[in-house]
C-alpha cells in the first residue's frame, strides 16, 4: 500500500512534498548551472592565457575524423571574451530553465544537445572552420524549455515556455544561414536536440486516475417501479430480475 504521500498510481499528490522537492531540484539546477559557467570561464581563462591554443586544438573541424571527440569540448571554449560574454547570460538562464525539473535529466540532455549540435556542424559546415561556443548548448536549452510542458501536460512549464517563445524568438534568426561569423548550423543542430530531447526525456510516470465513489464499484442500477395496477407489471418485474431495466 502507498503511504501517506501517494496518490493513485504511485504519484504523490501532496503540495508541500511537491513544492519541497521542486525547490530542492530548482536548488540543485542553480548550483550546477554556476559551477558549470565557472569551468567556462576558468577555461577561458586558460585559454586566453596560451592565446587561445584550446580553440584551435580542440575545436570542431567539419569531416576531420579526428576531431569528432571535440563534440564535446568544444562548447567549454570561445574565441574571445566577447563571444563567452555574450553566450553566459543566456547559457544561465536557459540552463537553469532546464535543469530545475530534474538535475539528472538535465545532464542527459546536454550529452544529447552537444552531440547533435556537434554533428550537424561536423557534417555540414565548410571544411578548415574550428567552431567552438556554448551557443549550441543554448538553442538545444530554449528548444527543450520551450516545447517541454507540452509534452509533460506541465501548465506550469507550458506557460514558461510560452513566455521564453515570445521572449527570445528574434533568436532564431541566427539558426538559418545568412548571419556571418556566426555557426548556424551549431545552432539549428543545438536546436533540434533540444526539440528531440523535449520528447525523449518526457514525463513518462503513471497519471492520477479519476476518484472513484468511496463505495467502491459502480452505483446500483435503479429498477422502475411500475404502479402494480398495469398489467404489465409482471413484464416490468420479470425484466428487471434479468437486469434488463
Amino acid at each position: 500500500m502507498g503511504g501517506p504521500d501517494e496518490g493513485r498510481g504511485g504519484r504523490a499528490d501532496s503540495g508541500p512534498v511537491n513544492a519541497e522537492r521542486m525547490i530542492a531540484e530548482a536548488r540543485k539546477a542553480f548550483f550546477v548551472m554556476f559551477g558549470f559557467l565557472a569551468i567556462v570561464w576558468l577555461v577561458q581563462l586558460a585559454n586566453y592565457a596560451d592565446d587561445y591554443a584550446f580553440s584551435r586544438d580542440y575545436g570542431l573541424v567539419s569531416g576531420d575524423i579526428g576531431t569528432l571527440p571535440d563534440i564535446l569540448s568544444a562548447p567549454f571554449l570561445h574565441w574571445s571574451w566577447a563571444h563567452i560574454e555574450s553566450n553566459s547570460g543566456p547559457l544561465f538562464v536557459f540552463g537553469f530553465l532546464a535543469a530545475y525539473r530534474g538535475v539528472a535529466r538535465f545532464l542527459g540532455l546536454s550529452l544529447l544537445v552537444a552531440t547533435t549540435s556537434g554533428l550537424v556542424v561536423w557534417f555540414f559546415e565548410r571544411g578548415h572552420v574550428e567552431t567552438v561556443g556554448a551557443s549550441g548548448l543554448i538553442f538545444g536549452y530554449f528548444g527543450y524549455v520551450v516545447v517541454r510542458g507540452i509534452f509533460d501536460r506541465h501548465l506550469i512549464d507550458t506557460l514558461i515556455g510560452v513566455v521564453m517563445a515570445a521572449s527570445f524568438a528574434y533568436m532564431l534568426t541566427v539558426a538559418v544561414p545568412g548571419t556571418p561569423g556566426v555557426s548556424w548550423l551549431g545552432h539549428l543542430g543545438g536546436l533540434i536536440g533540444g526539440l528531440a530531447g523535449a520528447w525523449l526525456f518526457r514525463d513518462r510516470g503513471p497519471r492520477p486516475l479519476p476518484p472513484t465513489r468511496s463505495g467502491g464499484g459502480s452505483p446500483a442500477r435503479r429498477t422502475p417501479n411500475p404502479d402494480p395496477t398495469d398489467p404489465r407489471a409482471d413484464l416490468h418485474k420479470e425484466l428487471g430480475d434479468l437486469g434488463l431495466l
